[in-house]
C-alpha cells in the first residue's frame, strides 16, 4: 500500500531514522504492525533522497539532473510507480498509459525496466507489472500500461497517446529534438499529462529548451549525494581522475556546462588536451592577473602555473598547465598565494599584468619576498586579441592540461571567451593569467627565435 503521509513527513522520518541510535531504530520497528513492517521497504518516499522526490505544484516536466550514480534511474522508476499504482493493487492510479523513452530499446529494457534500479526491481510483489516482450510494454495488475520507445526511432511515437512519460538520458540522444517533439504531441490524455526526465546534463539545445520552459521544475544532485549506495573504490577513482575538471563538473556534479557560441575553446578540445603525466620541463612560470579591488564581491586574482618544453625547433615546443592557484582577498593574500605557487613548482619567474595596479603590484610582492624574480607586463591589446594566439596553440595540440590539476574553473572561463569578448560574469581572471603565462613561455620567445638576426660588419 502507498503511504498517505506527506513527503515532508516521510523525509523527516527518514532523516530521523538515519541519525537514530540502534536502540531507537529497534523501538521504531517494534512499534509497527505486520502490514506496516512489510510495506516499509516499498515506501520510497520514506527512504528517498530529496532530489529523488517530485516537487509540489502543477508542473508539466520534472527534470532530475545529476551526476553518474546519483539515483536518477531510481527516481524515475519510483515516479512511474507513483503514477500508475492505486491505493490497492487493483485500484486505478493517476496514469493509465505511460511512455518509456530511452536512447535505444535495449536501454529501456535493460535499465529502465529490468535494471537494478528499474521498475521491476522497485515494485512490490502484489503490484509488479508483467513484461510483454512482443508488444514491448509493461502491464500492471490494475490494467495500466507502459510502452517502450527508442529515441533513435522518433516516428514510433507518432500515433500512440499517453497521460505520462518517463524519459531517460535525453541529453545523449542522437535524435533528441525530433523524439522530444513527437512525445509532446503524444502526451494528450488525462487532465494534466506529466513527464519526468532523468539525465546527466550535456550542452544540448533540447535540454536547455526544456529547462527554460516555465512549466519545468528541476531537482539536482551530485554523485556524492548517493554515496551510501555506491562502491567506495568507484568514488575514490572518479574523484581522483575527474574531480575539479570540466568533465567532472558535468558527469559527477551534474552541472549543465554551456559552450558559448563562437568561443575560442570548446569542452571537447579541452578534454582532448588532458594528460596524465609530464615530460621534463625546461621552464616554469607563475602568471598573475591581479584583482583591482578586495571587497567581498570583487573578482578573483588569477594565478596560473604553466611549464613548457622549449628545446628543439619552435614547432616542437609544448606548454603544460600545472595548477590554478587563483585566490580572492587582499593584495597580500594573492601575493602570498602566487609566491607559494612558485615555491611548490620551482618556477623561475613570476609575471603579472600591471596595467591597473602599476608599481603597487611589484611592491606588494616584494613585501612578501624581496628577491622574487618578477617581470611586469603591460597589455597593449584587448583580452580577446591577446587570447587568440594562445587558442591557436591549443588547436595545434601544443598546450596540455595536467589531469590532476583540477582546472574546471579555468576551463569554464575558457569556454566563455569569444572574439567579441568574455560572455560570463565578472572578469576572466584565470584566462588572463593563462594567456600571460603562455605568452611569456612560448609566444614571445618564438617570435624572438624567428626574428632574423642582423649581422654587424
Amino acid at each position: 500500500m502507498r503511504s498517505t503521509s506527506t513527503p515532508h513527513e516521510l523525509r523527516s522520518g527518514a532523516a530521523w531514522l538515519a541519525s537514530a541510535t540502534p536502540e531507537d531504530v529497534d523501538a521504531f520497528l517494534a512499534g509497527l504492525d505486520e502490514n506496516s513492517l512489510l510495506a516499509l521497504p516499498w515506501l520510497f518516499e520514506f527512504w528517498a533522497l530529496p532530489h529523488q522526490l517530485p516537487p509540489a505544484g502543477a508542473w508539466k516536466s520534472w527534470v532530475v539532473m545529476g551526476g553518474r550514480g546519483a539515483g536518477k534511474t531510481r527516481a524515475g522508476a519510483e515516479w512511474v510507480r507513483a503514477m500508475v499504482e492505486g491505493a490497492r493493487p487493483l485500484d486505478p492510479g493517476r496514469a493509465k498509459r505511460m511512455a518509456l523513452v530511452g536512447e535505444t530499446f535495449d536501454q529501456v529494457r535493460e535499465v529502465m525496466i529490468f535494471g537494478d534500479s528499474g521498475i521491476l526491481a522497485c515494485s512490490p510483489p502484489d503490484r509488479r507489472p508483467v513484461w510483454e516482450a512482443t508488444r514491448r510494454r509493461l502491464v500492471w495488475p490494475n490494467g495500466a500500461t507502459a510502452t517502450a520507445f527508442s529515441a533513435s526511432e522518433p516516428e514510433g511515437l507518432r500515433g500512440p497517446q499517453f497521460d505520462a512519460a518517463w524519459v531517460d538520458e535525453l541529453a545523449k540522444w542522437k535524435k533528441a529534438e525530433d523524439t522530444w517533439d513527437m512525445l509532446q504531441f503524444a502526451l494528450r490524455l488525462g487532465d494534466h499529462p506529466q513527464q519526468v526526465i532523468t539525465t546527466t546534463p550535456r550542452n544540448v539545445g533540447v535540454l536547455k529548451t526544456i529547462l527554460n520552459n516555465p512549466s519545468t521544475v528541476v531537482t539536482h544532485a551530485p554523485t556524492e549525494a548517493n554515496r551510501a549506495y555506491l562502491a567506495e573504490s568507484f568514488l575514490e577513482e572518479v574523484q581522483a581522475r575527474y574531480g575539479g575538471t570540466r568533465l567532472g563538473r558535468q558527469e559527477l556534479d551534474g552541472m549543465l556546462l554551456e559552450d558559448v557560441e563562437g568561443a575560442l575553446w570548446t569542452s571537447a578540445q579541452l578534454e582532448a588536451a588532458r594528460v596524465e603525466s609530464l615530460p621534463e620541463l625546461d621552464r616554469t612560470v607563475v602568471a598573475l592577473d591581479p584583482a583591482v579591488t578586495a571587497h567581498a564581491g570583487s573578482d578573483e586574482c588569477g594565478i596560473l602555473v604553466v611549464g613548457a618544453v622549449t628545446r628543439g625547433p619552435v614547432q616542437d615546443w609544448r606548454a603544460y598547465v600545472l595548477e590554478d592557484a587563483s585566490a580572492r582577498g587582499r593584495p597580500t593574500d594573492w601575493a602570498h598565494a602566487a609566491i607559494a605557487a612558485m615555491e611548490r613548482h620551482g618556477a623561475e619567474r613570476l609575471v603579472a599584468e600591471v596595467n591597473q595596479g602599476g608599481d603597487l603590484i611589484e611592491t606588494v610582492l616584494r613585501q612578501i619576498d624581496p628577491l622574487v624574480p618578477f617581470k611586469a607586463l603591460r597589455a597593449g591589446r584587448g583580452k580577446s586579441a591577446r587570447a587568440e594566439p594562445v587558442a591557436a596553440l591549443y588547436e595545434q595540440g601544443r598546450i596540455c592540461h595536467l589531469a590532476a590539476a583540477r582546472l574546471g574553473a579555468l576551463e569554464d572561463q575558457m569556454c566563455r571567451m569569444t572574439v567579441q569578448g568574455y560572455q560570463g560574469k565578472g572578469s576572466p581572471d584565470r584566462v588572463d593569467a593563462l594567456v600571460w603565462a603562455v605568452t611569456e613561455l612560448m609566444i614571445e620567445p618564438a617570435a624572438h627565435w624567428r626574428r632574423p638576426q642582423v649581422r654587424r660588419l
